[in-house]
């Protein structure tokens, strides 16, 4: 499994908005691939600042293709990407 943190660019809540729809749908078709998945918030809860997505996947040549076919990623909402390898423990 693999955790991915992504921080989104300064500003691009329009552009996170324009594409939630087609990056939910694009979860829901590889659900197969998802483990968990969420948008990470403001101090506040009212606004969306990046995503947390844990992925049971192959390998991490697999992740990176997928990845890049997310269309946040094709529409440059990320400022940055961590991906670290994750072991689930609990529950």
């Amino acid at each position: 499994m693999f955790a991915v943190h992504c921080k989104d660019k300064p500003g691009h809540l329009q552009t996170r908005l324009d594409n939630r729809a087609a990056h939910l749908e694009f979860l829901k078709a590889n659900m197969d691939k998802v483990v968990l998945a969420g948008p990470l918030q403001t101090d506040d809860r009212h606004g969306m600042v990046g995503s947390l997505l844990v992925f049971d996947i192959a390998d991490r040549a697999a992740l990176d293709t997928f990845l890049a076919q997310d269309p946040y990623a094709k529409a440059g909402l990320f400022e940055s990407v961590t991906v670290t390898p994750f072991k689930k423990v609990f529950p």
